[in-house]
């Protein structure tokens, strides 16, 4: 698969695909944390991102698989064998009426019936600190002509494999304005912004144990930034209010009237 972490599209023992990456990927180990933990944020706030699981990849299968490999620095390695993340692909890929773009020109955009759950994914975003850009996929079912986005690619939240947060408006936001203009003030952030500020410490730290220890290092460490992220929770509405008020100027429509808004997108 493309990408920093070298990942390889796998078929599990569920029968479905999954992009799997490993820990001994050329980002960091912390990647594979940290995929696990804001995808399921994502999915408790209620936001399109693909079923996680744990994958367990043998040694036997590795070392029977030349195309197990990571490149780092020009040098082959075997990919690491033990429990990786698993992010099941978005579609089945042996099923070719599906339709699956990493990207969409502006015109298209108009045509992805759930554009307005890109405000949900800021909310995560700016909470996470998502040092990456916010990277989507687009899928359109057969006979269909609209797409939906799907939200991939957690791996930069916490700041990679820092697991701090220097917050920035412009981190963690996507490179197209208009997945934003249906943004005409704080309601539009919902019902996303109000389930993140629901979230407690403990819900936190559940999801958080369910994180293989081998991805991280030890407890301490996880248990500082579930603190972290808590404690950031009162401040999502501050991070969003600096991105708005940045050069890029992503709402344009913030304060203005209801009344006169159209439909963002065709359901037809």
């Amino acid at each position: 698969m493309r990408g920093g972490a070298q990942s390889h599209l796998m078929r599990c023992s569920d029968g479905f695909y999954y992009v799997v990456k490993f820990q001994n990927n050329p980002q960091h180990l912390r990647v594979l944390a940290n995929e696990l933990l804001a995808t399921r944020l994502a999915e408790r706030l209620g936001l399109p991102v693909p079923v996680t699981e744990v994958v367990e990849v043998s040694r036997w299968l590795i070392e029977a698989t030349p195309e197990l490999q990571i490149i780092t620095g020009g040098e082959h390695k075997h990919c690491a064998s033990g429990l990786q993340f698993g992010s099941r692909y978005i579609a089945d890929p042996v099923d070719g009426a599906w339709q699956v773009h990493d990207h969409l020109p502006e015109a298209q955009l108009a045509r992805v019936h759930n554009l307005r759950e890109f405000a949900g994914i800021l909310c995560l975003d700016k909470w996470t600190c998502n040092s990456n850009g916010r990277q989507a996929v687009y899928t359109r079912a057969p006979r269909r002509r609209v797409y939906r986005a799907n939200f991939i690619d957690q791996g930069y939240c916490f700041n990679a494999g820092e697991w701090n947060f220097p917050d920035s408006p412009l981190r963690g936001v996507y490179a197209n304005n208009a997945v934003y203009e249906h943004v005409r003030g704080w309601n539009d952030f919902e019902p996303w912004l109000s389930r993140l500020e629901s979230l407690t410490e403990t819900e936190l730290g559940t999801l958080a144990s369910g994180i293989p220890p081998e991805w991280y290092g030890n407890w301490e460490d996880m248990d500082m930034l579930v603190k972290q992220l808590d404690r950031r929770r009162s401040s999502v509405r501050d991070f969003i209010s600096a991105f708005r008020m940045s050069a890029r100027h992503p709402f344009p429509r913030w304060g203005s009237a209801r009344a006169s808004e159209q439909p963002v997108v065709s359901t037809v």
